[in-house]
């Protein structure tokens, strides 16, 4: 399910967007502690989700890591999160199953 993004989404917001799927979990904390981004809606919304997405993709590794269906599921997890990424920087506020429900019950974007 994709909701109607924002109408003042810039190129950088896009672009800090995929990056927070790319290496998730580390840049959407990182976009999470910066004043300046964490005030535009679209990065925050995409750096929590990608926050969330990439620790349970990082409790995948670890806790199923010795045997390969953790790693085979948690590569999955991430390869999912590039997918999201990808359409965040064509400027989609993509619905993740699971994930979007939990952060907004959070409050959190």
């Amino acid at each position: 399910m994709t909701t109607v993004p924002p109408s003042d989404v810039t190129s950088d917001d896009k672009l800090w967007s995929l990056l927070s799927y790319i290496f998730a979990p580390l840049v959407g904390l990182i976009l999470l502690l910066m004043e300046d981004k964490k005030s535009r809606p679209f990065i925050k919304y995409h750096a929590v989700c990608s926050l969330v997405l990439g620790i349970v993709a990082v409790l995948f590794y670890v806790v199923l890591g010795w045997i390969i269906v953790g790693l085979c599921v948690g590569g999955l997890v991430w390869a999912y999160g590039v997918y999201v990424g990808i359409k965040a920087y064509n400027g989609e506020m993509v619905s993740i199953p699971l994930v979007t429900d939990f952060v907004h019950k959070q409050g959190w974007a």
